[in-house]
């Protein structure tokens, strides 16, 4: 694409120390016309470890490819633009220098007949992808969330239609779960509960304009109708804001969308934050349990911010001052709702100590 913005530069950079820093000097073999697929016959065991990454250079797409590496698996990134293409070129981490296990190939999420091309081969799917629009004020527009669902819908059709694909872990969002019609608790000394089993109303995103939560709640919604009855085995993961090392810089547009309605989710005991590398671990360890007992949805946190200190600090990070805090004493406040991640801290204690409410501080940059 000849010359690179400085910030198209930088972004290439931390994708380039992170896969340095995952051990091995991870590489890419790069095929753009074309991918490695699976032949006849090797399906089972082996075949296992071979999946498919849409959204494989977002800030979670990155990680989540990136622990996969690290576990031994072989990776197929599923790329949606040439300017993501030149990204991972530009990284010059392969051929000689690199190693198998990552794949590229050009697919759309808006088309089925691109999407089962990259599928094919792969047992599962990672769709990590999401839209954002880096011009708009907020990032995310009423448009954009009726994309996100249709993508959603093609997403889960080219899974089913690929017969190699048994399985799909969903990036979705809290916010497809915290913004319904929960009622609150009668005694004040009991917390309504928000969980896995809480969906976001789409009346009350579009009365208040939360269109990333609108977004979000429509393109799962869309998943599990696409998915029922068919042969394919679907998990959605719902992370809170997700932070970690350069989240400010690489993940600036879809945090300040996410935020949007700031105000009333600190105020109500939602507003939850999460490191880059739980997200990434959580798709794996859903992916890894479910030819066992892994299935539905899964909350995803780490902290919950509760101090008007820390929620100015997020301001302060994103350049977004008075987005949640309006001044008032958060210790004056009552917190109605009470959000709980325990199901999937029960899958992820399982193999390893659980690090439930660790906290991650804000500066990272």
């Amino acid at each position: 694409m000849g010359v690179f913005t400085q910030s198209f530069q930088t972004e290439v950079e931390q994708m380039r120390e992170m896969l340095l820093g995952s051990g091995g000097g991870g590489g890419l073999n790069m095929q753009p016309a074309s991918v490695k697929r699976a032949a006849a016959g090797e399906q089972g065991e082996a075949s296992e470890r071979t999946v498919c990454v849409t959204g494989g250079i977002t800030f979670v797409g990155f990680a989540v490819v990136n622990r996969l590496l690290e576990l031994g698996y072989t990776v197929r990134l599923a790329l949606e633009t040439q300017e993501e293409l030149d990204k991972l070129r530009e990284m010059d981490m392969f051929g000689e220098m690199g190693r198998d296990g990552v794949w590229a190939v050009m697919a759309s999420v808006m088309d089925s007949e691109s999407l089962c091309k990259a599928f094919d081969g792969c047992v599962g799917v990672f769709h990590t992808s999401a839209f954002v629009d880096p011009g708009g004020v907020s990032g995310y527009t009423k448009h954009m969330a009726d994309l996100e669902a249709r993508a959603s819908e093609r997403v889960i059709d080219a899974c089913v239609r690929t017969q190699s694909v048994r399985k799909c872990v969903f990036t979705s969002s809290l916010l497809a779960c915290v913004w319904g019609r929960q009622n609150r608790s009668q005694d004040r000394r009991i917390k309504t509960v928000v969980d896995e089993n809480c969906w976001s109303d789409e009346s009350i995103c579009r009365d208040k304009k939360l269109w990333f939560a609108l977004g979000k709640t429509m393109a799962e919604k869309a998943a599990w109708r696409a998915a029922r009855g068919r042969d394919l085995k679907l998990v959605t993961v719902c992370p809170a804001l997700v932070t970690g090392p350069g989240f400010r810089r690489r993940n600036s547009t879809a945090s300040i969308a996410y935020l949007k309605g700031a105000h009333e989710m600190f105020s109500e005991g939602w507003l939850a934050t999460v490191n880059i590398e739980k997200v990434a671990d959580a798709h794996v360890k859903v992916y890894e349990a479910m030819n066992n007992t892994a299935g539905g949805r899964y909350v995803c946190y780490d902290h919950i911010i509760q101090q008007a200190e820390e929620a100015t600090e997020l301001e302060r990070q994103l350049g977004i001052p008075n987005r949640i805090i309006f001044g008032e004493n958060s210790s004056d406040r009552p917190v109605w709702f009470e959000l709980c991640n325990r199901k999937l801290l029960r899958l992820m204690s399982a193999r390893r100590r659980c690090t439930h409410d660790v906290y991650y501080s804000f500066g990272f940059d």
